[in-house]
């Protein structure tokens, strides 16, 4: 109310809320929302995955519900902002007419650097913060289903599982005494240089994971599922692995892990990759959308 403001943007799409609707905010300022993640999807992907469970027929009432609403809110907004093309066609999926523009996420490629890569052993790791329900799937998920066979053909591997708010269900894996669940870390530096991959095997949510980035950026190589490295647009077996089922999961990671070949070629073409995706980059494309936006608002 004290301050003449061209545009407002609500970061992530649940602070979209605060802007539909809402009266005491002047017709003349522009509204935007960035949306992170598509709820709707992201319930109906959880359906798809977890079927006819408890969890699943909550995740699809919950797409029953918000649908309507997340749309409404979306359509009120002068300008709606995605991480990935992925995540755009998806939104245009569910409504056509829907202003949607692309801005990508970055890096800070200064920060985080090849320099200090030095895997102690068989070292794979996964960051995340497990408040965030597709992370502790994905967790869950590598340790069932994947990391069973990556024990019998590497022995001394070790799972590092990094990041705040494990839940008891997580913190129960270490149980096994070749995984560690550090819980929350002031940096992640440390843990990325001393790992020999970077798994992102996540089967739910949307948008654009920063960790893939902060992985790359570090030489660490990466391997991901296909949902995992959306927006990258990288090249698959040169760049970083993909694998989408369990058994080829496993395959690749394995073979990562016995090949130091393999994975210096994964470690210098990432880091490449990642340079593409600094910040200057991204804020570039956000101010021309904006003043493109605030020019043209009535």
């Amino acid at each position: 109310e004290e301050e003449n403001y061209d545009c407002i943007i609500a970061e992530y799409s649940y602070m979209g809320q605060y802007l539909y609707q809402n009266r005491e905010i002047h017709e003349d300022i522009v509204r935007v929302i960035s949306v992170h993640e598509c709820y709707t999807d992201a319930r109906l992907k959880v359906f798809r995955v977890k079927g006819l469970s408890w969890e699943g027929l909550k995740a699809y009432l919950h797409y029953l519900k918000l649908k309507k609403y997340e749309f409404e809110m979306y359509h009120s907004a002068d300008k709606v902002l995605t991480l990935t093309e992925e995540d755009r066609e998806i939104l245009l999926g569910y409504a056509p007419n829907l202003r949607v523009n692309v801005v990508p996420h970055g890096v800070d490629i200064e920060h985080f650097t090849p320099e200090g890569w030095r895997p102690r052993g068989n070292v794979v790791c996964y960051l995340g913060n497990y408040g965030h329900e597709p992370n502790v799937d994905a967790v869950l998920y590598f340790y069932r289903e994947i990391y069973p066979t990556v024990k019998r053909e590497v022995p001394d591997v070790r799972f590092y599982i990094v990041g705040r708010a494990p839940p008891p269900e997580i913190k129960a894996l270490e149980a096994n005494r070749s995984v560690v669940v550090t819980g929350y870390v002031p940096d992640v530096k440390p843990y990325l240089h001393m790992s020999k991959a970077m798994i992102i095997p996540v089967r739910l949510g949307g948008g654009f994971r920063g960790k893939t980035l902060e992985a790359l950026a570090s030489g660490v190589p990466l391997i991901s599922t296909r949902l995992g490295v959306e927006g990258l647009g990288g090249r698959e077996d040169e760049d970083y692995l993909v694998a989408d089922s369990p058994r080829e999961f496993a395959r690749k990671l394995v073979a990562l892990l016995k090949d130091e070949k393999l994975a210096c070629k994964l470690s210098e073409n990432g880091r490449k990759l990642a340079e593409k995706f600094s910040w200057q980059r991204g804020v570039k494309k956000l101010e021309e959308i904006l003043l493109k936006l605030v020019k043209e608002k009535p």
